[in-house]
């Protein structure tokens, strides 16, 4: 039974005060006393890719409606981001904003993560609890008995934005004004502190964006920078990135290629960190023995890493337009225009190269289950983002469907050789 349940003995949780936690109200500290938040239409947003590439989805109490209508509230997130799940992704709850008309019960708790889809929980790699309160602990150890091992362990907490900025290796995140507004009233208050982990953590950040930047500087870079600086001093052959064409040509044979979940299954991080760094200090790096979702996930950490997306920035206002051109024909026209006569003719090669790949993968999908459809999904931000904001779950969709479009009609598309296309210059 969830009520009347015994709290650990966990020193952090110890308090004569609190008879039964989760009837008190402890997100007083999240909140002003007056404070009026008129929640957005989404409720969660996509927050972009992280160095693994991925999926990141946020959820913000702040947008939690009143405790009569949560079930609702959280069958749309499900449904929001059911299409994401069956790849590995991420979930960052923000805790600021909780109330005590819109606080859940536990009841409610622990029934909706019962509910929860084999995938939801299964390819949950890490979900990220930012500003965390004592009510957040008390919840997290209330259900800890019941839940498995495996899963207790996908969680970590973050006490700053600059924490998560770095644990997700986003270094633009756009999250709500309330959301900012808290973490610089808690930074204000650290500062008087020199010893503090924010002042380490500054130290640290401002040193590695130095040696980035050092880095970028190498021409044997091909991570974090722009496919026009790769063309320019690596032996790119038709404008197609040295690491890229061993990364195709490595997935591209029998035993790799119809590797169930190829691009579902994130590699392991610090393999992937390791080989982007010797490609740019300019070695030559041999993936004959590399595990195949590694080779994977540093084909689509290339991609992601580039300082200005594949589709370019230019595109995206248009490419976020697919759903609304209604026809087969009106689609075709428009996303074969704006391929073979706005994308720079580096980018045309590029994309040609890995739809050409991800044809082949599509190719084996009785073995290695990627359809178009889940390769549009895995592939879609990291062929494509905002250079304004994060990229909306409303953006992500046409995203999506545009590649998986591109890939089913890839044929039609690339007919004409890039010699007699015509470019857009200006």
């Amino acid at each position: 039974m969830l009520d009347g349940f015994v709290l650990t003995d966990d020193p952090e949780l110890e308090t004569e005060e609190v008879v039964n936690p989760l009837e008190d109200d402890f997100e007083d500290q999240l909140r002003e006393q007056s404070e009026i938040f008129q929640a957005p239409r989404n409720k969660c947003d996509f927050l972009g890719t992280d160095k693994q590439g991925r999926h990141i989805f946020g959820i913000y109490a702040s947008r939690f409606p009143e405790r009569s209508q949560l079930e609702g509230f959280v069958r749309d997130i499900i449904k929001e981001i059911e299409p994401f799940v069956e790849n590995d992704y991420i979930l960052v709850y923000f805790h600021q904003g909780l109330k005590e008309d819109n606080k859940p019960s536990a009841q409610f708790l622990w029934n909706s993560y019962k509910e929860l889809d084999r995938n939801f929980r299964k390819n949950l790699k890490t979900l990220y609890v930012v500003h965390p309160t004592w009510f957040i602990r008390v919840i997290w150890n209330f259900f800890s008995p019941f839940i498995s091992d495996k899963f207790r362990k996908k969680l970590v907490y973050i006490s700053c934005l600059d924490e998560l900025r770095q644990a997700l290796g986003l270094s633009k995140l756009k999250l709500p004004d309330n959301i900012c507004d808290f973490d610089n009233k808690l930074s204000s208050s650290r500062k008087h502190s020199t010893s503090s982990p924010n002042a380490a953590y500054s130290t640290s950040t401002s040193t590695s964006g130095a040696q980035r930047q050092q880095q970028r500087m190498s021409p044997t870079t091909q991570f974090g920078v722009t496919l026009k600086f790769i063309v320019m001093n690596s032996p790119c052959l038709n404008s197609i990135p040295p690491i890229v064409r061993k990364c195709v040509d490595s997935l591209s044979i029998t035993g790799m290629i119809d590797t169930e979940g190829i691009f579902r299954r994130s590699g392991n991080h610090a393999e992937i960190m390791a080989l982007k760094e010797r490609v740019n200090r300019g070695e030559d790096v041999d993936l004959k023995n590399v595990n195949v979702h590694v080779i994977a996930g540093l084909l689509k950490s290339f991609l992601r890493d580039l300082s200005e997306p594949l589709l370019t920035f230019e595109l995206y206002d248009e490419v976020t337009k697919f759903l609304e051109w209604r026809t087969e024909e009106e689609r075709s026209r428009n996303v074969t225009q704006l391929i073979r006569e706005k994308l720079p003719e580096e980018n045309y090669e590029l994309f040609k190269y890995i739809v050409e790949f991800l044809v082949r993968v599509m190719e084996c999908e009785d073995l290695n289950k990627m359809t178009s459809s889940n390769l549009a999904i895995v592939f879609g931000p990291n062929f494509l983002w905002s250079g304004r904001n994060n990229t909306s779950l409303e953006e992500i969709g046409p995203i999506n469907a545009f590649v998986d479009f591109v890939l089913q009609h890839h044929r039609e598309i690339y007919l004409i050789d890039i010699n007699q296309r015509t470019v857009n210059v200006d």
